[in-house]
């Protein structure tokens, strides 16, 4: 058949498993995700025994340790952090510094001790999680706080209960209630991500629409320029002026248009105002770093931002904790649509407004950096094969 003579259709099957295996790369990060020195907060407040100089939440910290301390690749699993009091707890849980939180009060050893009178009353401790601050790492920190708490439980219920059958004494109605939960957790969950916000993937949600948004629009744009075919450098300073500014109008058109979409939809949004302004940024920090590339390379830096897509969406709900190192410093450090999805988590969940916090920073400088290449582009030489390809797009179009 003629079609076996071209060379693309002979090597067709080694390009599919050639897509198959890029595009299956991103898959990775979901596959077995474990956490790497996840950060967790422990207060210990309790006094002690004073008669005996007995401090039994130290014991308890020990063991909460060592049964937490390496994942399935050998590694620690959690970074115990030291913190003073509950309120400094509180406060880095609002700054992001933590997934989680254990806070031990200062009766606990007295609590402990009752256990072994006839009026006995189990420890309490307090377990912070901080639910906004990601949609999975700080439910693993809950799973494997309750697992050790619940191990802990079992271990001191058996010492309890041998010591009582050496001693050959009865255990009361209460002792036995006492012994079920030894130590009883009370699970508080801070910057609650509520209902209404796809178990706190809305952030990730909403950065596929706004990014293909902004990638469209670039297309239009680079086939209607290179329509026009403006060889002259001030005509084509001209022509990326204007987009820059139409981008400018576009970017709060879809900041303000996807915020109310998005509310009408059912999604939870707690301020419109910064939450449009917020994706309007973003939107024209996008919109400025395609143009940039496009002005330089064409439709060919499609592929660069289609592959941004599909490495990116996998890794953003994940938090950098749960990834290996090639992942969280290669590929995650400097993906530009994770700027977006924390800036709108701290919108979202930690019920702050729009502010010159990192994430809109970052965006900015983008946003700056792609306005400068794109200007620049005027001044290079006119690429007129490649235009000419592009023109026939635009013209079938």
């Amino acid at each position: 058949m003629g079609l076996f003579k071209n060379r693309l259709i002979v090597a067709l099957p080694l390009i599919v498993i050639a897509v198959i295996f890029i595009f299956s790369l991103a898959m990775i990060p979901s596959i077995n995700p474990v956490s790497h020195h996840l950060p967790i907060a422990i207060v210990n407040e309790d006094q002690g025994l004073t008669a005996s100089n007995v401090n039994m939440a130290d014991t308890v910290v020990s063991n909460i340790q060592s049964v937490t301390s390496a994942n399935s690749d050998g590694e620690p699993a959690m970074k115990w952090i030291e913190v003073g009091s509950e309120e400094e707890v509180k406060a880095g849980l609002d700054n992001q510094e933590y997934y989680a939180a254990l806070v031990i009060p200062e009766d606990f050893s007295e609590k402990q001790a009752s256990l072994m009178t006839p009026d006995p009353s189990s420890s309490r401790v307090r377990i912070y999680i901080n639910q906004g601050m990601n949609a999975s790492a700080p439910s693993m920190a809950e799973q494997m706080l309750d697992q050790a708490i619940r191990g802990m439980n079992e271990e001191m219920r058996a010492e309890l209960l041998a010591i009582f059958d050496q001693q050959g004494a009865a255990i009361t109605t209460k002792q036995a209630a006492a012994f079920a939960s030894p130590i009883v957790s009370e699970v508080i969950h801070a910057n609650a991500i509520g209902t209404h916000s796809a178990n706190g993937n809305s952030p990730v949600l909403m950065f596929q629409p706004l990014w293909m948004a902004s990638l469209i629009a670039n297309v239009i744009f680079l086939l209607v320029k290179n329509k026009s075919n403006s060889a002259n450098r001030n005509e084509r300073l001209r022509a990326n002026i204007v987009q820059v500014f139409w981008g400018a109008v576009i970017a709060l058109i879809a900041g303000f248009s996807f915020t109310w979409f998005a509310e009408s939809w059912g999604l939870h949004i707690s301020h419109f105002m910064d939450t449009a302004l917020f994706l309007a940024i973003a939107y024209l920090a996008f919109f400025l770093m395609i143009a940039a590339v496009f002005s330089w390379i064409g439709l060919k830096g499609m592929v660069i931002f289609v592959l941004f897509l599909f490495f990116g969406a996998p890794l953003l709900s994940f938090a950098p904790e749960l990834l290996s190192p090639f992942y969280r410093d290669w590929i995650l450090s400097w993906l530009p649509m994770r700027f977006l999805v924390d800036g709108l988590r701290e919108l979202f969940f930690f019920r702050q407004g729009l502010s010159m916090n990192h994430s809109t920073i970052v965006l900015i400088w983008i946003g700056a950096c792609g306005l400068l290449v794109l200007l620049a582009s005027a001044f290079k030489h006119s690429r007129q094969p490649e235009q000419k390809q592009e023109v026939e797009i635009a013209h079938n179009l």
